[in-house]
């Protein structure tokens, strides 16, 4: 399952038996339900009034400005083409939403009801009758399937993998829609058929839908674009008459009357802005900067507010990843020998304070994160392909290299070298080379953010240390994206944040398929069967405890196979923003909806006093 913050899915109830794709007789029927989750309960009953982390009392009012780093070309976020610019998906409606307060829920939103049969071999969805685009047209069956069409057909190829599944969408009756499924055991396929963004039909007869467009686009959503500057700024304004304004899923939400997006060249820059003022809400991904640049007279005055939000989440992997596309990385040996030139706990002392923890899974601060040996569950699903796996995943428990013990980092570059020579490399004139070309062992980094550069820097010099040459490069962020799209590049930074409850996104993260598909996140290039056979049992799991015991298994196998060299992680949302907001007494526990709060005009007019009274100090 994928996660964001306004997209997502609801379920449950109808037998239909399924004859043949496309055709089908109706049985018994079960009645529809406003919402479902995968394994469990819903929290919210079908009467519920709002969300426990929304206040349905929020004022509304003000403007919220955000950041964004970089530039923006194209107002279609939906296609490979161009860069898409922030906030789009506020413009835009799924047929059913999630919450962040739960693992795995989804409750109506464009869609008023869903059914599923026991096999979950379909799903039908009832659309609202009030359900409206902004130009005052309804929501319409057509639309939906046609949307499922274009999207797999010409959307960003994510969307192929992500509704590969889904066979044909079927008109039945003026509300009613359902998608039919290839046959294939995909407990998540009616979440996934309800996280689809629903876009117009009659709007994009008239235009090319997979062209690159700055032309503000029809939504259903609770914003509209109001003003673009091209590569600079967005600015989304709230529909005074949005058909879901009053749904449970939205009351005391969208409270701020403008959404704005103001671009800056890089992460440096963007921080001094919010702290001039230009915007007004940071979520810090730096220890650096929250240790160090968070000060002044507007944090002691408290006119910006710091907090630590502690959270539930699955925290995921970022790493250095190598695309194994690259002769030179296609031995693992030769990947875990660069693992170990990586010293974290030096990185972790002198450039993080002392903030992170160490990732040593694909699903941290989860518990679908591998643990000890394998279990019996995993066992039976690994033992059969034994002979195409290294031996550690049965016999070792995985750790990322370190240098906590006595003999730290000469001890690891020691290790390092015994592992390139079992590679075919080695050391002549101080030169990592091939034994049997002579090639010399050299590489770049690509990055796009600056700022991590002094976090690559001393890895490159420990990589010298080895012999070899890696160099690297900072680009901007159209032809970063560019690059990682064509998969032109040796070795990147990346990050795949996780779900608790994976599933289909896993093939465009692994899968031997995505490896070959320009833009999808197999940045590592991984084409392992064995991966590939155990993404399809987590997509295919019956029950909780399967998907576990899969996900896990998928978890070890992936270490072991050294495609990244892991980075850290942090259990805390460091967040900092101007003192001009008010929000529910409740956090949600999976992250902070900044959409559940609003603009407190008491707190304003205060930073309004403070600014009017450090502008006369300055003059006097």
């Amino acid at each position: 399952m994928i996660t964001r913050l306004r997209f997502s899915w609801p379920w449950f109830a109808a037998v239909f038996a399924l004859i043949a794709p496309g055709l089908s007789v109706q049985a018994e029927e079960v009645a529809p339900r406003h919402g479902a989750s995968m394994y469990g309960d819903l929290k919210y009953g079908p009467d519920f009034e709002h969300l426990e982390y929304a206040n349905p009392d929020a004022p509304k009012g003000g403007t919220l400005t955000l950041s964004a780093i970089g530039s923006f070309d194209n107002l279609n976020p939906y296609i490979l083409r161009g860069t898409p610019a922030a906030g789009l998906g506020l413009v835009f409606e799924t047929l059913t939403q999630g919450t962040l307060d739960e693992p795995f829920s989804e409750y109506g939103l464009l869609a008023e009801s869903v059914e599923v049969p026991e096999d979950r071999s379909w799903v039908a969805f009832t659309l609202r009758p009030e359900a409206r685009w902004h130009d005052g047209r309804p929501v319409t069956v057509d639309d939906v399937i046609w949307t499922l069409e274009t999207l797999k057909t010409k959307g960003h190829p994510f969307y192929r993998a992500y509704y590969a599944n889904i066979v044909e969408a079927i008109p039945e009756g003026e509300r009613r829609v359902r998608m039919v499924f290839d046959g294939t055991m995909n407990r998540e396929l009616p979440l996934i058929a309800g996280q689809m963004p629903v876009l117009p039909k009659h709007y994009y007869e008239e235009r090319e839908f997979d062209r690159t467009t700055l032309e503000p686009p029809l939504g259903s959503g609770p914003y509209r674009i109001a003003r673009v500057d091209p590569g600079r700024t967005i600015v989304f304004e709230r529909v005074k008459d949005y058909w879901g304004a009053d749904l449970p899923l939205n009351r005391g939400r969208y409270n701020f009357d403008q959404v704005r997006y103001e671009y800056f060249r890089d992460a440096n820059v963007a921080l001094e802005a919010f702290k001039a003022g230009e915007y007004d809400f940071r979520a810090e991904n730096s220890s650096r900067l929250w240790a160090t640049a968070y000060t002044g007279p507007a944090f002691t005055s408290g006119q910006i507010v710091l907090e630590e939000i502690p959270h539930q989440r699955g925290t995921g992997m970022q790493g250095f990843v190598f695309n194994t596309r690259r002769e030179m990385f296609k031995d693992p040996r030769t990947r875990r020998a660069l693992a170990y030139a990586f010293d974290f706990e030096w990185t972790n002392q002198n450039l993080f304070y002392g903030q992170y923890q160490r990732t040593e899974s694909y699903f941290s601060n989860s518990e679908l994160a591998a643990e000890g040996l394998p279990s019996e569950a995993e066992l039976a699903l690994l033992e059969p392909f034994r002979d195409q796996l290294p031996e550690e995943v049965f016999t070792e428990i995985y750790h990322a290299p370190s240098t906590a013990g006595p003999e730290g980092l000469r001890g690891n570059l020691r290790t390092a070298l015994e592992l390139l020579q079992e590679a075919g490399w080695e050391v002549r004139d101080g030169r990592m080379v091939d034994a049997d070309t002579g090639q010399p062992f050299r590489f770049e980094i690509l990055l796009v953010s600056s700022e991590f550069e002094r976090i690559t820097g001393p890895f490159v010099q420990n990589l010298r240390r080895l012999g070899i040459d890696a160099q690297v490069r900072t680009v901007d962020t159209a032809q970063y994206q560019n690059r990682l799209d064509q998969f032109d590049f040796d070795m990147v930074v990346a990050t795949w944040g996780q779900s608790l409850s994976p599933g289909n996104e896993q093939r465009d993260f692994w899968s031997s398929e995505a490896a070959d598909i320009p833009g999808s996140r197999n940045l590592a290039g991984i084409k392992d069967p064995v991966v590939d056979h155990l993404i399809e049992k987590i997509i295919t799991a019956p029950t909780r405890e399967d998907l576990v015991a899969a996900t896990r298994a998928l978890d070890r196998v992936m270490l072991w196979g050294h495609y990244v060299v892991p980075h850290w992680h942090i259990r805390e949302e460091r967040i900092a923003y101007w003192n001009k907001f008010a929000r529910p007494e409740v956090d949600p526990i999976y992250g902070v909806d900044l959409y559940a709060w609003w603009i407190d005009p008491q707190k304003v007019a205060a930073l309004q006093r403070r600014e009017r009274r450090g502008a006369q100090a300055a003059e006097e």
